[in-house]
């Protein structure tokens, strides 16, 4: 009997024998899969059974690969290949196929003790994850799905670290936003209009060049983003009279000091402008709002909570593929808590219930 999937408790199990050729080439198997659902036990099922029909075939040699050796085969980018090069000391020697979730994810407080769970997962846990997992499509060895940090984990680490994680981003509105301009150059007022009309993410409003702008036409060609492909996004008139006016800045390098391609709001990388940013905030008497949390998290609470736009086109607007998130993490509420409680506080009008008349019984209804 081949490997079936099965139910118990909130996890799926399998159970059953692998085969090759209508032979067993396993024992019998019970384990779990780890997975909630059926297709994903049946997704589980189908790798496992290649792993250990491949083992079969070619051996031990086939979980042989080391970590340094699939870090070789995956296409870091800079950031990954930072992070990487921080993680292999660890895992010197050992093999891919070795390397269980437990440990992945007791690396975090090692490498970073004074870290939240959250960077434990992006530093430590998605980087190996990656890397495996590539080598696993490659053929090389199995794959691995990691737990993520639970939320009593999290609470734990926030209160040995004094510093508490997820706090909620306080979105832009447009009194920040006058502020905010008034004080401002006209590169950087711009640059915070434009994030909070279009929901551009910082890293696609920096990356705009004078040939990405169509003014006559009021759109902006907006770089392609956490796999939206890039697209047209139509401006406003005041937007396009102010990008009329604003003169492109070749920015320069943070290394070597040359100088790039003309930007239109003239940055050269998505964190150039956070100190100038405190500045001006500084200047105007506001709190300083970090871009993404004045852009895209502005524009949501602005069109959603402020203006009542239905959840479909503020998530159109703002090129959200699936408008429940947004709603659940960029539309923030702009009540007054102690409004709140003076209404849940107040007492109600008592209104005295009527008196109900009874028809008196008889033997008949008159």
């Amino acid at each position: 009997m081949p490997l079936e999937p099965y139910a118990r408790g909130g996890t799926w199990w399998c159970k059953g024998r692998v085969e090759l050729d209508g032979r067993a080439i396993t024992g019998y198997l019970r384990c779990s899969t780890g997975a909630s659902s059926e297709a994903g036990a049946r997704e589980w099922i189908a790798e496992e059974t290649a792993r250990l029909r491949k083992r079969h075939l070619l051996g031990e040699d086939a979980e042989a690969l080391t970590f340094e050796q699939a870090v070789l085969l995956y296409p870091a980018k800079p950031d990954d290949a930072a992070r990487l090069i921080r993680i292999l000391p660890h895992f010197e020697g050992r093999t891919c196929a070795s390397i269980t979730p437990r440990e992945l994810r007791a690396l975090g407080p090692q490498i970073l003790p004074d870290a939240a769970t959250d960077t434990w997962w992006r530093e430590i846990v998605t980087p190996v994850r990656a890397v495996i997992n590539n080598a696993h499509d490659e053929g090389k060895c199995p794959p691995i799905r990691v737990k993520g940090y639970s939320a009593k984990e999290r609470i734990e680490q926030d209160a040995a670290r004094g510093k508490r994680s997820r706090v909620e981003k306080e979105p832009a509105d447009r009194a920040w936003l006058d502020a905010f301009t008034a004080q401002a150059d006209p590169w950087n007022a711009a640059l915070a209009e434009f994030m909070f009309e279009t929901a551009a993410r910082v890293g696609q409003a920096v990356a705009l060049q004078p040939a990405d702008l169509d003014l006559p036409r009021g759109r902006v060609l907006l770089p392609a983003a956490k796999g939206h492909p890039a697209q047209w996004v139509a401006i406003s008139s005041a937007m396009v009279a102010r990008l009329a006016n604003l003169k492109a800045k070749q920015p320069r390098a943070r290394r070597g000091g040359q100088r790039l391609e003309a930007r239109v709001f003239g940055y050269a990388s998505p964190t150039s402008m956070h100190d100038r940013w405190r500045r001006i905030c500084k200047a105007a008497g506001i709190a300083y709002i970090a871009p993404h949390a004045a852009g895209r998290h502005g524009f949501y609470t602005e069109m959603r909570v402020r203006q009542g736009l239905d959840p479909i086109t503020a998530a159109r607007a703002g090129r959200w593929s699936d408008p429940v998130l947004p709603d659940r993490i960029y539309a923030h509420s702009d009540a007054d808590e102690r409004v709140l409680r003076e209404r849940a506080g107040t007492n109600p009008v008592h209104v005295a219930p009527q008196k109900v008349l009874k028809r008196r019984k008889s033997g008949a209804d008159s």
